[in-house]
Order: C-alpha cells, then sequence, then structure tokens
C-alpha cells in the first residue's frame, strides 16, 4: 500500500528525505502525515523518523545548506528547514524511564522500537520516500476499523504521559467508530488512572478539550469520558447530556468549541482550561444569555448574528426550548439593523442623563416593534 499526496511531492520535504537517504540512513513520514493521508484527510505537519543520531542529522543538514535547530534533541528531534518549510526530524527510539509528563529515551536503529514508544496503533504508520507504507504493530487494520487502540498495555502507555488519556477521546472523536464503540481495555485502564490527570497543566488539557470539541460530533467520546470518570476530573459539574442536542440542532454550522463548552458547562473553566481572554470572552457571553427572552433578532442586535445562533441552538438543548426554523435569517436581519434615532435628534430639549435615558427607552421600543418603527414615530 502506498499513500499519495501533493506534500509527498513538495520539494523541501523531498530535499530532507533524500538528506537522509543519499547518506545511507533510514527515513520514514511517521505518524499523522501518514494516518491522514490514508483517510484522504488534509495533512497539515510532515514529522519524520530515522536512524540517524540527532547529531548526524545536524552535520548532514549543514553540509547541504539546510538550516537545522536542535529544538529537541536530548529527545532525538532535529527541526530540518528547507525552503522555509520546517520538518520535525526524530531518531528512532525507546522510552527506558518515564514519570507520568516526561521521557528518558535511549536511540535505536529499529523501527518497531520507534513504533512502540508511540501511543496508538494507527498513529504508529510509517511511509517511504515513495509512499510505501511499513506497519510493524497492526495499526492500519484499526485506522481502517476506525478503532483507536493503545499500542501494547494500555495501562503502561497511560503511565507514560497521563495526557493520553484525553488523546484517547480526542483520537475517538475525530477518527474512531461511532458505532463500534470505544475500546474497552482502554476505558478500563482510563478509569483505573484518573489521579493521573491530577498531574496535567492546564494548558495541555485545554489543548485537547478544545481539540476534542472541534471535532464533527464529539458528543459519544464526551459521554464516554463522563462515564468513565474523566470529566468530572477535569471539569468538575461539567454534563455532556445535551451535547449530542446541541450538535443536532448546529445542522451545518461550522464547529465552535466555546459553543460546545457551553453546552458542557462546569466550573471555573478559564482557569481550568487556560482559555485565552478571547475565548473566555466568548465564552462568557454564550453563559450570560442562555436564559434571554429575547428575540433571536434582538439578540443579534446587541451582540450580533453568530452568537444570537448561537445562543439560540444553545437555549435549545439545554433549556428545550423549540427551535425557530428562520432563526439564522432572523440572526441575520437583527445585526443589520442600526437605531434610526441619535443623539442630536433630542438635544433640543434634554441633556446628560435624561437624554441617555430617552434614547435607551426609544431603543427598547423600537426594538420590541420588531425595529419597524421609524425614526419619525418614535420622535413623535
Amino acid at each position: 500500500m502506498r499513500i499519495q499526496g501533493d506534500w509527498l511531492n513538495d520539494p523541501a520535504t523531498q530535499n530532507v528525505m533524500a538528506m537522509l537517504a543519499d547518506a545511507g540512513h533510514q527515513a520514514y513520514f511517521v505518524g499523522g502525515c501518514v494516518r491522514n493521508a490514508l483517510l484522504g484527510v488534509a495533512v497539515a505537519d510532515v514529522d519524520i523518523a530515522t536512524d540517524a543520531l540527532p547529531d548526524r542529522v545536524m552535520t548532514l543538514a549543514a553540509a547541504r545548506g539546510l538550516k537545522a535547530v536542535a529544538t529537541g534533541i536530548e529527545h532525538g528531534t532535529v527541526t530540518v528547514v528547507s525552503k522555509g518549510v520546517a520538518h520535525q526530524v526524530t531518531t528512532f527510539r525507546k522510552d527506558i524511564q518515564t514519570d507520568g509528563r516526561h521521557a528518558v529515551v535511549s536511540f535505536s536503529r529499529d523501527i518497531t522500537d520507534d513504533a512502540r514508544r508511540r501511543d496508538f496503533t494507527m498513529n504508529a504508520l510509517y511511509a517511504s520516500l515513495n509512499g510505501a507504507v511499513s506497519d510493524p504493530l497492526g495499526g492500519l487494520d484499526d485506522l481502517r476499523a476506525g478503532r483507536v487502540r493503545f499500542i501494547d498495555d494500555a495501562q503502561a502507555r497511560i503511565k507514560e504521559d497521563y495526557l493520553r488519556s484525553l488523546r484517547f477521546f480526542r483520537f475517538h472523536a475525530w477518527y474512531g467508530d461511532a458505532t463500534g464503540g470505544l475500546d474497552a481495555d482502554a476505558l478500563a485502564a482510563i478509569s483505573a488512572n484518573l489521579d493521573g490527570l491530577d498531574r496535567l497543566s492546564g494548558e495541555r488539557v485545554g489543548s485537547e478539550i478544545t481539540r476534542l470539541l472541534a471535532a464533527p460530533d464529539p458528543a459519544p467520546a464526551l459521554a464516554a469520558m463522563g462515564h468513565a470518570g474523566v470529566l468530572a476530573r477535569i471539569l468538575p459539574g461539567a454534563n455532556s447530556r445535551a451535547l449530542a442536542v446541541l450538535i443536532h440542532a448546529e445542522d451545518g454550522e461550522a464547529a465552535d468549541p466555546m459553543r460546545r463548552l457551553a453546552a458542557l458547562g462546569g466550573q471555573d473553566l478559564a482557569r481550568r482550561l487556560r482559555l485565552s481572554r478571547k475565548q473566555d470572552r466568548s465564552l462568557a457571553v454564550l453563559r450570560d444569555n442562555i436564559t434571554s427572552t429575547a428575540s433571536v433578532a434582538a439578540l443579534a442586535y446587541r451582540i450580533g448574528a453568530q452568537a444570537a445562533r448561537d445562543i439560540t441552538m444553545l437555549q435549545a438543548a439545554l433549556l428545550d426550548r423549540e427551535l425557530p426554523r428562520d432563526f439564522r435569517q432572523q440572526a441575520d436581519m437583527g445585526a443589520a439593523q442600526v437605531f434610526p434615532v441619535k443623539a442630536a435628534d433630542l438635544m433640543e430639549k434634554f441633556e446628560g442623563e435624561a437624554l441617555g435615558q430617552l434614547l435607551k427607552e426609544l431603543e427598547t421600543r423600537w426594538i420590541h416593534s420588531d425595529f419597524e418603527l421609524t425614526r419619525s414615530q418614535l420622535l413623535t
């Protein structure tokens, strides 16, 4: 079997692979780029695995006129820049000591050693420069079946890095077969190692959760997280029950992690997930307006069309409200409205606080009229 893709034939990438192969070293594409190419999904990052030691990679790059940066040289990773494109080149390695977050590695010349230290079988797939796939651990069958499975012993893989418990659910949301369920051995191992989640930084947890929530339908994975005890551990108070209803209501809307996070709920989300200020503001607008009884158009006038659509979908999911058929059009209409009365229209008779109060009252009347009252009608 061979993979295909424009990225495979990119001159910058071919140059780095040839740099290694011409010197007599093994060189393989590995991980996400191979997995995504096999699935026909866009490839973002290209990782390369080799039997060349890090110092050797640095030397070969210099001889070829390429920039090499020792980004993680103690773990075997050198970033090689070819034609402005960065490539992560990592020496075959195996873990000899782990603490749940960091690993001490030894370098190897055996591709199987390198494969066994990875997390899931579908990520232990390799491909040569011509696209020929190597599958040391049977990951290809798992990928075809939509089966996210830890390599060898699930508990051992989790204890090497407890973030893998969260990655398991994210990968299932993106690549798993929802009808086939989640791997029972993996779920048991995750439930047995919940304490390890407390050792993860908020940044790492937040990154995984937002990437999970960006999947086309993360509801089954979040439900499984709840049953396994993971959701309560990382987001106390969160509940996934409304998420499936929200996904149905979205019906073509672009996935928005903050909208979906608002459906999950939970305590102190900004701190626990290290949300950015922009994410925190977006989430606050949604949560503050969940119980609003304003029309879709009125909400859109106040906070924008997208936020109004988001709140309407959240209300349908969380409050069992009917989803108006034309809510998207109503949101667009409301957001486009411009209040026809200006302060200058009232300044002959009013000023200061009284002026502001009257403007507010007139605007409220105009909104309640479904934006139909004209300027002259409001000023009469």
